[in-house]
Parts: C-alpha cells; structure tokens; sequence
C-alpha cells in the first residue's frame, strides 16, 4: 500500500457567496452544531432532514431553517453544497456515499466509516467526482488545543518524548436517551472517545506507525437512565476499557486508555518533554486550561489560550472556506482515515496481543493562524 493516506483534503476554489448546508441527522448532537453554524456567515444551513421527518421539522423549526424532510429530499435540493452528516455510526459511510453521488460535499460526525476499507471506497469515490470529505472531530481546532501545538512549536517542553491520555466514566447511559448506539461496533470509548484523543495526538506528532493494546468488556447489558426509555436494557457488543500504546512515526510514544467502565470520572491528557511537561485540555472541548510544568519546577503555570472556542463547527467552516478560495481544510476525510485506521489496529491488536503496524502515513494538518476568526466573512 502507499506510504501516505489517500483522499487528498485539498480542492479548486469554486462558487461564491455562503456555503449552502444541510444537516441531515436530528438527534441531540445536531442542536450544538446548528447553534455554532448559525453564527457563521460563511455558511447558510438551508435545510434538515432525519428518517424522522417529524423529528427533522421540529428541528428546523426551532433553529429557523426554512426546508425539512427526509434525507432523499434535502440532497436533492440544489441549493445545498455541503451535507454535514449527524447520522449513528452504522449510517455513516451509506448517507456520506448517497451525498456524494447527489453531487455534495460531505463533513461528518466520527468515526468516518465503520471500517478503514469503507472509508478508502468514500474517499476514492469523492475524488473521482472532485468532492472534499470533511470529518469530526474539529475540537483540536478549538483555542486549547491549537495553543498546546504553538507551546510545543515553541520549545517549552523541549523535544516531546511521551504522552499520556486517559478518558473514563460509567458511559452515556445515564444522560443520553438512547444510549444503545454507544455500544454497538463503531462506538464503545475507543471509536466514540478515541477520535478526539488521537486525532490530537496525530495533530501533535504526525501519523501513528504502530500500536499495541488490550481490551475489557464489564458487563454484557446496560440499562438506559434517563428519557422515555429509562429501566430498558440494551446489550453491550464491544470493548468497555481499552488500553493502548501508540508509537507515532516522529518516535513519541503515548499510553492511552477509553474507558466506559470507572466509577471515578477522570480525563488526563498530559506530554512529557526533554524540558518539561505540559497538561493539555480535554481534546473533547475547544478551551483551556493549558498549564506547563518545567523541568526542575515544583508549581504548575498557567500558559495563555487563544483562538476559537465556538463548539462543534469549526472543520464545517473552515472546509467552506477551503471550497471558495481553494487548498487544504484541516478537519479532512483522509485525517479521519488514518484515525480509523489506528483505532482498527488497536482493536485488532487487542484481540491478537501483538503489536500491529500502520502501512499509511499522513502529514498532520497545518495550525490555524493564531487570529483566525469563522465569524468574520471572507466569502464576499
């Protein structure tokens, strides 16, 4: 196989004027994406659509767009350019698919497709029609995240040597009112929680080149605890504590571990350095705190945090961005590809007990200019 991923995340400026964009998935996450998109002027969300039509009107009614339906009838409509697909994972790759034959562009929420080879057959395809695929998580666009690149850049640490990620809770069935999803292939805390902490790490030291794992499943049921559904038990069909170690092609290392197993709520996201070590914000948010512990030092000091802390949104915009003036957006299909990839590899490696290398690599999306703004126009 190539030594670099495929699905270019670059394209030829064309069209003016405001992306025009449908949201086509209802559920609770879409309220956070319509919120932040509305606010960006680069960007026109014109319409909503679910299998729940009644699901999507009510939607479209509360953020004020003016067309609703059912997914056929909104990727029909020509005035939308870019499809921001909020379906479950298993729906995936099939909306993204039916999108790009309907001619549109497509972001959508993670993982990108259940399986690296179904995700290889979006991208090849959106590139035979000369269509970007765009691709969550964007929360390392976020001020945080952004900031903790520049400190590294800047030396504060030295030369990064390590890194250290954990994310664990009891799982989303006590606040979300259909959990079952979360537990079914293409979910569980590797491949909900993973993205965020990977797809950071990659930012940070370029592609992964090989990972080890383990892999632990608590319970073979769940029981929903909120919502109309509350008392009903669902089965649990993947990994609920994971375990891994990630080696990136830059020689760092990071130990990382997705948990939906703790009682104790925890989220950890630290870099050692030859000078010292920097605690990184959760890379599931777009905000501090980012604090650096030199070397030789007892206290931790606050670093300063600049950039954008909007919400989910800002892969949207930028990609808008990239569709009118040409070039590279940074949330890309092909960096949700080999996010994929390593996740695959940790759960094979999990299964095997053995080391399982990645045959791709990718270069880390390039840093937002440090007053990069998505609610000033630059569309005209």
């Amino acid at each position: 196989m190539s030594s670099k991923a495929p699905g270019a995340a670059s394209g030829a400026a064309s069209g003016s004027g405001p992306v025009g964009v449908a949201v086509v998935g209802a559920g609770v996450i879409s309220a956070e994406y319509l919120r932040t998109l509305s606010g960006f002027p680069d960007i026109r969300v014109v319409a909503v659509a679910d299998l729940d039509v009644t699901r999507a009107a009510a939607v479209a009614r509360t953020h004020g767009i003016p067309v609703s339906g059912d997914p056929a009838v909104v990727l029909a409509l020509p005035e939308v350019e870019l499809v921001v697909n909020l379906t479950v994972p298993a729906a995936h790759a099939q909306v993204a698919t039916a999108a790009l034959r309907a001619g549109k562009h497509v972001y959508g929420e993670k993982p990108i497709a259940l399986a690296p080879a179904e995700a290889e057959k979006l991208l090849a395809e959106a590139s035979e029609r000369g269509l970007l695929v765009g691709n969550a998580p964007d929360t390392f666009l976020g001020a945080g995240l952004q900031s903790a690149l520049r400190a590294v850049a800047a030396g504060h640490i030295g030369a990064p040597v390590a890194a250290t990620t954990v994310t664990q809770g009891l799982g989303p069935e006590a606040w979300h009112p259909d959990p079952a999803f979360f537990y079914q292939p293409g979910a569980g805390p590797l491949f909900d929680l993973g993205p965020y902490y990977l797809t950071s790490l990659v930012a940070l030291f370029g592609g992964v080149s090989q990972v080890a794992a383990t892999a632990a499943r608590a319970r073979v049921e769940r029981t929903v605890g909120s919502g109309p559904k509350a008392g009903q038990t669902f089965p649990v069909d993947v990994p609920t504590h994971v375990t891994a170690l990630v080696e990136f092609a830059s020689g760092v290392r990071a130990d990382s571990t997705f948990s939906f197993d703790s009682a104790l709520p925890r989220i950890r996201f630290e870099i050692t350095g030859t000078e010292g070590t920097l605690a990184v914000p959760d890379p599931n948010t777009f905000a501090g705190p980012l604090k650096l512990l030199p070397s030789g030092a007892s206290e931790w000091r606050e670093l300063p945090v600049r950039g954008r802390t909007d919400g989910r949104g800002l892969g949207v915009v930028d990609m808008a961005r990239a569709l009118r003036c040409g070039g590279a957006h940074r949330a890309s299909g092909a960096l949700a590809l080999h996010v994929l990839q390593a996740m695959t590899a940790v759960a094979h490696s999990s299964e095997r007990s053995e080391f399982v290398p990645l045959t791709t690599q990718i270069v880390p999306p390039r840093p937002l200019p440090e007053g990069w703004d998505p609610k000033e126009a630059t569309l005209g």
